[in-house]
């Protein structure tokens, strides 16, 4: 089973200047935020930026992870992004693509925020044929997280793991199981984060998110600002019993500990894993090609993906 940390730049000479450390302790791969590398119209620029990510995944594996695709808009896909992501991936070669299920804005502007769906028949056709447009421009398989949010819908008709389970069949996408944001949306909503997890197809799920939280009380807000709240680490292990050994790691966003604080954190996720799993903890700790992964998604290999 492999543990991963968010990629960022506080840490890229840090990372780089010491040795990988072996067994506990160790890092065993990263997650690059798309925008930060792509080309000089987008977030990032490439630049100094890209110099440092190239030489990090010539030491480690990486995924990379989107925060503007915004695969449930009402607006065209922006197919300057799309080319800009596709030409970052196969310089790359990530494990894989990854995303939000939500929508950034509307009428061309970007609130910079992930904000919910209308878990509907209708948003589920729209959001589903963006997918499968989606994987076909960029040859691979996405990966959609599902996110926190603070409002809901009352013309949802179905559950939002109704929802992320339906999409994943129709389309053939993977998901990032996000537990924090589990956890903070059943707060905020009332709703059992158990009734998510058992909602969740098995077989679906390639990664999972661990984050922490700001908790105000009456409502908790996904700051990504903390160390992972113990009611997070406890979802986890039922995660864990549920979906065997995904690759899990761990994002920080604000209020930076030192780099080694991180990789401690990292350990306890480590062996919470071997603690719930034993020896399943080891299970599926190899990666898949990179050639494998950025196969050319045809409508008969997303067929063959959707059917496991």
């Amino acid at each position: 089973m492999q543990f991963g940390l968010g990629l960022r730049p506080q840490h890229y000479v840090e990372i780089l200047d010491g040795p990988a450390v072996q067994g506990q302790g160790r890092v065993d791969w990263f997650e690059a935020i798309s925008e930060n590398y792509m080309g000089q119209n987008h977030v990032g620029g490439g630049g100094k930026p890209l110099h440092y990510v190239e030489r990090i995944r010539a030491e480690y594996p990486l995924v990379l992870h989107g925060v503007s695709l915004s695969i449930g808009a009402t607006d065209p896909l922006n197919i300057d992004y799309l080319d800009a992501l596709k030409a970052l991936a196969d310089r790359l070669q990530p494990m894989w693509l990854s995303d939000h299920l939500c929508w950034t804005g509307a009428h061309g502007r970007n609130m910079h925020d992930l904000l919910p769906l209308p878990y509907t028949e209708e948003a589920l056709a729209h959001v589903a044929a963006r997918v499968d447009r989606v994987q076909e421009h960029l040859g691979r398989a996405l990966v959609l997280e599902n996110v926190s949010s603070y409002v809901e819908f009352v013309h949802s008709t179905r559950s939002e793991w109704e929802f992320i389970a339906e999409l994943s069949r129709r389309t053939g996408c993977g998901l990032l199981l996000d537990v924090n944001n589990i956890y903070v949306s059943a707060f905020n909503h009332g709703f059992e984060a158990q009734d998510f997890l058992a909602g969740i197809p098995v077989d679906r799920v390639r990664q999972i998110h661990l984050a922490g939280h700001s908790n105000m009380g009456t409502h908790i807000i996904d700051t990504h600002d903390a160390p992972v709240a113990d009611p997070v680490w406890r979802l986890y292990a039922d995660a864990l019993r549920r979906f065997g050994p995904v690759p899990t790691m761990i994002e920080r966003d604000d209020n930076f500990p030192p780099f080694a604080e991180l990789v401690a954190e990292l350990d306890i996720a480590r062996g919470l894993a071997r603690n719930t799993l034993g020896t399943r903890a080891a299970a599926g700790a190899g990666w898949s090609s990179s050639k494998r992964n950025s196969r050319n998604f045809s409508k008969a290999a997303r067929r063959q993906f959707a059917t496991g």
